[in-house]
């Protein structure tokens, strides 16, 4: 750590600075500093050797950090503490954060970057999955399954082997999902401080202010009640602010050491860096099915390309392949994933977490299987949709399922009985299907605490505070809170104040991921509200001198409900029990019911509800230039109960806008750069000027129904909608392209150069599709083999995974020999 004119203590053990704003009132306050950070060059090498002095000696710069200064590792899961706010001995990615300068201005730290002098000793660089699998050194990272795979997964649910070999037609497809990005309007940003007392006060654009607060407790080595992360109403976030991130450890250790607020604002090519965006993932899907299109068994390998730190990465493998069972009856299931390393920005949680990819896949397939078995596309899916209150293979509980009424309801208003298979060449129809969480089961770091708390205080005047650590997001999360308290205790929303997202004022809530914070924290505002009611009931029924369970809440007031003419407002029922009790302040908090899985692993998949979704997309492609346009899209979503429509409308069709970017156009690629100008692996796109999203010029109609089947899990009976809807569009896009022109695109996304290049291969004869042809050989580690609930399954494994033990290569392990009956039919695609 190396400071120009740092600051001198004074008796008070603060820091007397310079440079202040005077307020007319006499109160003087520091003037705020500004962070940039010096960013790597080069992909993968060894920190040799750096030199500040030059960048010191810089008119305007107050501080620089290096690695040393923040020596400690820091992540957002307990098994992948591999980041540090600056690299200490080595980088693992072109735009890892090297240094960081503090000045006067943003402009002058700028400069100041060029003036820090970086020696590297580079590495070999690993740019995709293969030469992670190909290269267990030099590793990425010291930990991990093996080499340079991060994780590796092998679970099985009944005799998957047996079941593909009773089936009519086994199906093996493999597909790819390329990586994008988040792209929210608002970059990430933060400021620290000092408080009055000394203690470190943090403001960011954060998705989950609980566990930045960890995460600087750890990294600061301060104790966590010395500091105080505020969760800034976010512009967008969709995962990309869920972890926490280096630059909020660096300008709080910043602010600690000047005792000066310090401001960092990323630029877009930094949010580019920071990622956690999707990972990409190659796919196999190997599915048997009798000639009814039933279901027998489905084999699903993963492989995710994870770039260079761990994130949310174990989770995110293991949701590639949780979800499959929640949605349509699958009886016999294998899952099997992997997540390398590679030197490029870190993926993570982007909307839909992990399940989007193997949706795609699995949902395209489905078509093929239609196709074969010559049945309708809507008809089968109806055939084989999950039963509701169902415990599934892999041991996750489904409750109310809408599926089968969204997919009749896109049918019924997308006119797809008339229209599929008959339009003009050129034009087509796809349907998919889709499924999600309604909050994690689990916390990240496993406890038996509440997942969401909320405070009630209620005032003289009849105001009503609701305190809890939910982070707005634009998502609507504070109008939630306040609906579902007014709901309660009969207020006006406008009654009703919201103070969320502070550690320091309010309860812990985990964070806005996972679709969680409806149900949640919902659940949660309503046990405080309830609560609240108790003794305001209590103190009203003294005065009316009637049964308290007679009383009514609404219409700010609290009235017999058999003479409505008698009762009090809200504010005087506050004011009565204010007397008779005391002041008036209650709690709520939310625990999810305990998961049935019991095998390692079990912890991702398991929610509270599922929510559930069908798409019709309709296109227009040109076969001279592979161009698609979109006109229109039908979707359905099981929402259980909206409780705001307006809001849950949004919902949907942000989560079309998104999914259109992604199966269109949107990528997270990267290039080397030329020999001459080091070879590096560079982003091939990091700016919104080359990435290209959709605008409001591309988006479709989009006709949106929500089916509404109250859910008793969920407050009012209402599920997730941040996320599902997204999910079912890809595929159904991919089945409308085949629909119109007849062929393929087994990736996303689905651009022009891909359809023409399908097209010709139609044309010379071949394969009528793009996409991928092989799945890579994987050291996969023995299987955890779990028997279903209809097996005498109890959700736990019946072997243990022997340290070491690894089954031999796919293909030549002993489930490869385990088929058993008559040879099915294969297709291979």
């Amino acid at each position: 750590m190396k400071t120009i004119g740092k600051p001198r203590r004074r008796v008070d053990g603060r820091a007397k600075v310079t440079g202040q704003t005077r307020f007319a009132d006499d109160v003087v306050l520091p003037r705020m500093l500004h962070c940039r950070l010096l960013r790597s060059r080069l992909p993968h090498a060894r920190i040799v050797r750096i030199d500040a002095s030059r960048a010191l000696e810089h008119p305007g710069v107050h501080l620089v950090l290096t690695g040393q200064d923040l020596p400690i590792p820091y992540g957002i899961l307990p098994v992948s503490q591999d980041e540090h706010a600056l690299a200490v001995d080595r980088v693992r990615f072109v735009g890892d954060p090297v240094a960081a300068v503090i000045a006067r201005d943003e402009l002058t730290a700028f400069e100041a970057l060029d003036l820090i002098d970086v020696e590297y000793e580079p590495l070999r660089t690993l740019a995709d999955p293969a030469e992670s699998l190909a290269h267990a050194e030099p590793r990425i990272h010291d930990y991990g399954d093996e080499g340079n795979i991060h994780k590796l997964v092998s679970l099985g649910f009944g005799d998957v082997a047996g079941a593909l070999a009773s089936a009519d037609h086994v199906f093996e497809d493999t597909f790819f999902y390329q990586g994008n990005t988040h792209l929210p309007i608002e970059q990430h940003a933060a400021v620290a401080a000092r408080d009055p007392d000394g203690k470190l006060v943090l403001w960011s654009s954060t998705q989950t202010p609980h566990y930045v607060h960890r995460a600087l407790a750890k990294a600061l080595a301060m104790p966590a009640a010395h500091i105080r992360v505020v969760a800034t109403p976010n512009g967008g976030g969709f995962g990309g602010k869920s972890d926490p991130f280096n630059h909020e450890i660096v300008v709080a250790k910043a602010a600690l050491v000047l005792d000066r607020p310090v401001k960092i604002c990323l630029t877009r090519e930094e949010v580019f860096y920071c990622h956690r965006g999707r990972h990409p993932v190659l796919m196999r899907f190997t599915t048997g099915v009798k000639g009814d299109g039933t279901i027998t068994g489905v084999h699903l390998k993963t492989l995710l390309d994870g770039g260079a730190y761990g994130s949310y990465g174990v989770a995110s493998t293991f949701y590639t392949g949780a979800l499959q069972t929640v949605t349509y009856q699958i009886p016999r299931y294998r899952f099997r994933g992997c997540r390398v390393f590679t030197n490029k920005p870190p993926c993570g949680p982007k909307r839909g977490h992990g399940t989007p990819q193997s949706r795609f896949g699995q949902e395209v397939q489905l078509d093929k299987i239609a196709e074969k078995l010559d049945i309708d596309p809507a008809e089968l899916r109806l055939r084989i949709v999950e039963k509701p209150e169902t415990l599934t293979a892999n041991y996750l509980r489904v409750g109310t399922i809408g599926l089968a009424e969204c997919i009749r309801r896109v049918v019924r208003s997308s006119g797809w009985t008339t229209r599929f298979r008959k339009l003009p060449r050129g034009r087509g129809l796809g349907l998919a299907c889709s499924s999600y969480l309604s909050g994690a089961g689990l916390p990240i770091y496993w406890n038996d605490m509440p997942h969401s708390g909320v405070q009630l205080k209620l005032d003289r005047s009849g105001g009503v505070t609701a305190f809890c650590g939910a982070t707005e997001i634009g998502q609507g999360s504070d109008d939630v809170l306040v609906a579902c308290v007014a709901e309660i205790l009969g207020v006006d929303p406008l009654d009703i104040r919201p103070v969320t997202g502070d550690t320091d004022l309010t309860p812990v809530d985990l964070g806005s991921y996972s679709s969680r914070v409806t149900l949640m924290m919902g659940n949660a505002a309503i046990q405080a509200a309830e609560r609240a009611r108790e003794p305001l009931a209590a103190a009203v029924a003294k005065r009316l001198e009637v049964p308290a369970n007679r009383l009514v809440f609404a219409d700010r007031r609290v009235f017999d409900a058999e003479d409505p003419s008698r009762g009090v407002t809200f504010a005087e029922a506050v004011c009565l029990a204010e007397a008779q009790f005391g002041t008036i302040g209650t709690t709520g908090s939310y625990t999810p019911p305990r998961s049935a899985a019991r095998y390692k692993g079990g912890g991702v998949g398991p929610s509270p509800t599922y929510s559930y979704s069908a798409a019709v997309v309709e296109v227009e492609v040109d076969e001279s230039t592979g161009w698609i346009l979109v006109p229109r899209v039908w979707i359905a979503h099981d929402i259980g109960r909206a409780l705001n429509p307006t809001l849950v409308r949004g919902q949907v069709e942000g989560s079309v806008y998104m999914a259109l970017g992604e199966a269109l156009m949107e990528e997270q690629v990267f290039r080397r750069l030329p020999a001459r100008l080091s070879h590096a692996l560079v982003h091939k796109f990091p700016s919104m000027l080359e990435y290209k999203s959709p605008t409001a010029l591309d988006m479709p109609e989009v006709f949106t129904e929500l089916v509404e089947d109250p859910d008793p899990r969920g407050p009012f009976g209402a599920k997730e909608v941040g996320q599902g809807p997204l999910l079912p569009v890809m595929p159904a896009l991919a089945n409308a392209v085949y629909d119109a022109i007849g062929v393929r695109v087994d990736e996303i996304p689905i651009t022009p150069e891909k359809i023409v290049r399908a097209l010709q291969a139609k044309a010379d004869g071949k394969a009528a599709r793009y996409g991928p042809v092989s799945f890579p050989d994987i050291p996969w580690p023995e299987t955890l083999n779990v028997p279903p609930p209809w097996e005498g399954g109890d959700g736990r494994a019946t072997n243990a995974t022997r340290n070491g033990t690894r089954e031999t290569r796919e293909g030549h392990g002993p489930s490869a020999s385990a088929s058993g009956g008559g040879a099915p039919r294969r297709t291979r695609q």
